[in-house]
């Protein structure tokens, strides 16, 4: 299998993030990361449009040429192909519960951050939209209380004491945040602390850039 990844994106970083938890964990994966320069417009090219239409990354590659073009559809898959030591919990209910937990920080937190970092200071270049900015900024009080809610009864992680999607999602957001500059966690001493945390895991030290 070929993973098409990008460093300091939000959603190759998830995968990438995942996957190095997984092997931390003792799986063998044997997946090839080939990195897509979006600076020279690579996603764009038509070997990759042949990958993903759409030109978006992350794309997971197999070898009878078929694609999985979804971030969660990658990482879904590859806990059902290697399902030892998984992320995903330890019964149907912890599953479920872990999987809304990861829904709820993907669209209600790192979707937002991410439009709001390019309406800031935006890695791409694009202009900067002040007026969007001040939309996204006053709907991520809510999101970040959620997340420092979770980790009020003082756990390690967002889960508890194991490391789920959900973690490897929240930080592929705040790892794009700082990419672009931009602290929004205000007074969430929580996150902080959970950033520190996770940023210091093996895991993530051999994918993190910034």
């Amino acid at each position: 299998m070929k993973l098409y990844v990008v460093p300091a994106a939000p959603n190759p970083t998830k995968v990438m993030l995942y996957v190095a938890e997984r092997e931390a964990l003792g799986a063998t994966m044997n997946i090839e990361q080939v990195r897509v320069n979006t600076l020279k417009g690579e996603q764009n090219a038509p070997e990759h449009l042949a990958r993903n239409p759409f030109g978006a990354i992350p794309v997971l590659e197999f070898e009878d040429g078929r694609y999985l073009i979804e971030s969660l559809s990658i990482i879904y898959h590859l806990e059902a192909l290697f399902p030892e030591d998984t992320l995903q919990g330890t019964d149907l209910l912890e599953a479920a519960l872990m999987r809304d937990m990861e829904r709820v920080i993907e669209l209600r937190l790192a979707n937002p951050l991410g439009r709001y970092v390019h309406a800031v200071n935006s890695p791409l270049g694009l202009k900067p939209d002040p007026e969007e900015a001040a939309k996204i900024e006053a709907g991520l009080p809510r999101a970040l209380d959620y997340v420092e809610t979770l980790l009020a009864d003082g756990r390690d992680l967002l889960a508890g004491h194991r490391v789920s999607v959900a973690d490897c999602t929240l930080q592929s957001a705040l790892q794009f945040a700082r990419f672009g500059k931009v602290d929004v966690l205000g007074d969430h001493p929580g996150i902080r602390a959970w950033d520190d945390r996770y940023r210091a895991r093996s895991a993530a030290q051999a994918v993190l850039k910034f």
